[in-house]
């Protein structure tokens, strides 16, 4: 007969970037553990919160069937000897298996014939050797920098609160990472239930959400994310900026998601775009919004954890904290622009590139030269590749790089822009980074496309000279 098993490992707030890996390992390490112990079952689906990783297998069978084992032991010419009596070979072979040589079967094939064990092996009950195939699981995790907790010995990425192992409607005692296993199931921090006893295994994960109020089923919190977002970028005549990468950390930081919608002041939209989105995205992780003409939008979408009665108050409230931070990049954008890019070149002596590859400006004076070079080979403008070559770093320099490490070579783009320098020559200081990452765009001008190169060849050719080749 085959149940439903549940094993749910409660915890702190688990690294939001990593819920989905560990998730998917858990249930990939246990799948194979499972078919490793020869227990059958008809799927496995991982469940995923901030304070929560489960799993939930259907139609476990409730033990492993019986079977015969065969044992080959020595070729039958070198079991016996002349007089047809068992070699010390063939006694010490049966002795190893707890029987006589008189006892043994014999195997043939076309290629001779040798002694054997048949020995029946009763099937283990998944109750009995569960919890250690859970415990491998988890051993095996992908964990970069596990942690102790208390004075315990055991690691994990956080520490383990709670532990609950049904098979059907039976508790499955046993005791994982310090944890005994019980019934009870941690809710929501603020809604629901704080503690409650699951009864069986089918229960999960609906008496979760209905008492409390905890969405288990991560990919059902992340479509429902996904869904509210675009209802309420429409509402506001625009389409939210849902990249998944962002998607992905929210999901994984809410139990219980909200969608709400807030804004900000239109003034703040005097201020690049990229500086406001990286503001939004980065820091707050909201969704910024925009029109159809992909035109920032002075409102921006955010996900709350909890479903409050007030839902103002919530808006308000995050409304209050992205406010300094778009000021902050107001102030650093107006102050920026008060000095000319070209005025900050001896600034980047400062900086130090590498140790043995000099400073940031001893990088830019490699790459105006290449740049230049790179340029005339390509039949680009070689007066403008060099200009932005020289002025590609000088926003590196400027507060509002320094605070959102991100904005760089866009920022670059606006204040050289500011400063009246060459459409091309600005374009090329945003563009001097592309490709970043594979199927990035590329460089749509050959300006840019001889920054970009020399900007990467400097860095290549360093890095081998001075010994310090990646290693594969």
């Amino acid at each position: 007969m085959a149940k439903e098993f549940l094993i749910e490992l409660g915890t702190e707030e688990l690294p939001p970037t990593q819920l989905r890996t560990l998730a998917e390992a858990f249930a990939s390490n246990f799948e194979a553990e499972l078919k490793g112990a020869d227990l059958a079952h008809e799927g496995i689906k991982w469940y995923a919160a901030p304070r929560r990783l489960a799993l939930k297998v259907a139609a476990l069978a409730e033990g492993q069937a019986d079977k015969v084992v065969e044992k080959r032991g020595p070729a039958i010419s070198v079991a016996f000897d002349a007089e047809g009596n068992p070699t010390k070979a063939a006694q010490g072979w049966a002795r190893g298996n707890g029987i006589t040589v008189d006892q043994a079967d014999r195997l043939k094939t076309d290629k001779g014939e040798w002694l054997l064990f048949k020995q029946e092996v009763k099937g283990q009950a998944t109750s009995e050797i569960v919890v250690e195939l859970a415990a491998k699981a988890l051993g095996n995790l992908p964990i970069a920098k596990p942690m102790r907790w208390g004075n315990k010995t055991t690691q994990f990425i956080r520490p383990v609160k709670t532990l609950t192992m049904l098979m059907g409607s039976d508790l499955i005692e046993g005791e994982i990472l310090g944890v005994t296993s019980d019934r009870t199931i941690r809710g929501h921090r603020f809604m629901g239930e704080q503690e409650f006893t699951i009864d069986s295994a089918e229960q999960y994960p609906a008496i979760l959400e209905e008492r409390g109020k905890v969405m288990a089923d991560y990919e059902a919190r992340k479509a429902i994310i996904l869904a509210d977002s675009e209802k309420a970028a429409a509402a506001v005549g625009g389409i939210a900026d849902l990249e998944d990468d962002l998607v992905e950390e929210v999901t994984s930081l809410v139990e219980w998601p909200v969608v709400l919608t807030a804004k900000f002041e239109e003034e703040f939209l005097k201020v690049p775009s990229e500086a406001l989105v990286y503001t939004m995205k980065g820091d707050q992780k909201y969704f910024p919004v925009y029109d159809e003409n992909k035109k920032l939008l002075p409102n921006f979408i955010f996900v709350s954890n909890i479903e409050s009665k007030e839902p103002r108050h919530v808006i308000e409230g995050n409304e209050k904290v992205v406010r300094p931070r778009l000021a902050d990049a107001e102030f650093f954008f107006n102050t920026d622009r008060k000095r000319p890019l070209i005025d900050r070149l001896p600034e980047l002596e400062q900086a130090v590139f590498q140790k043995q590859l000099g400073t940031i400006k001893d990088k830019t004076d490699r790459i105006t030269a290449l740049s230049g070079y790179i340029a005339k080979q390509i039949d680009a403008d070689v007066e403008k590749a060099t200009r932005a070559g020289l002025l590609a770093k000088c926003d590196l320099m400027t507060s509002m790089v320094f605070e959102f490490t991100d904005t760089q070579g866009v920022m670059g783009m606006h204040y050289a822009t500011h400063d009246g320098e060459d459409e091309q020559v600005a374009l090329a200081l945003y563009e001097q980074y592309m490709p970043r990452f594979a199927g990035d765009d590329l460089p749509s001008t050959g300006i840019s496309s001889a920054v970009a190169m020399a900007d990467k060849l400097d860095t290549i050719v360093g890095i081998f000279g001075i010994g310090q080749a990646p290693k594969f």
